[in-house]
């Protein structure tokens, strides 16, 4: 069973088997707005806790999308590259933006589940 966590830099990740999909929140998306332009990173890229792994463009700003944890990126969603509006209309289902193999699932208890992070986002 899959088991969603919350970062305080407002991503999601879906972990199930020691595969996390990650996305931006319906919090983050609302206050970028309207995104126009995603960059998805290249499949097999090592990334650590806190670099950059997608930046995703709005119609106000650019903005980063840090990796939540230490990983490798096994896929990415390149339905993305025809419509990054899919990320404003479903952020947590069909707008997810990569996929990665955890390389420590220990990182994990760092992060928020949904009531700590609806606490966070007050």
């Amino acid at each position: 069973m899959a088991k969603t966590y919350f970062t305080a830099d407002h991503e999601w990740l879906r972990v199930e088997n020691g595969v996390a999909t990650v996305g931006i929140t319906d919090y983050a998306q609302e206050q970028l707005g309207d995104l126009v332009f995603v960059e998805l990173p290249e499949s097999g890229r090592k990334v650590a806790k806190g670099d950059t792994a997608v930046v995703v463009e709005s119609v106000k700003a650019a903005s980063d999308v840090y990796a939540p944890v230490d990983g490798e990126i096994t896929d990415t969603n390149g339905a993305l590259s025809a419509d990054p509006s899919l990320v404003n209309s479903a952020a947590t289902s069909d707008g997810w933006l990569w996929k990665m193999k955890l390389a420590d699932e220990g990182q994990l208890a760092g992060l928020m589940d949904e009531a700590a992070y609806k606490a966070h986002i007050g």
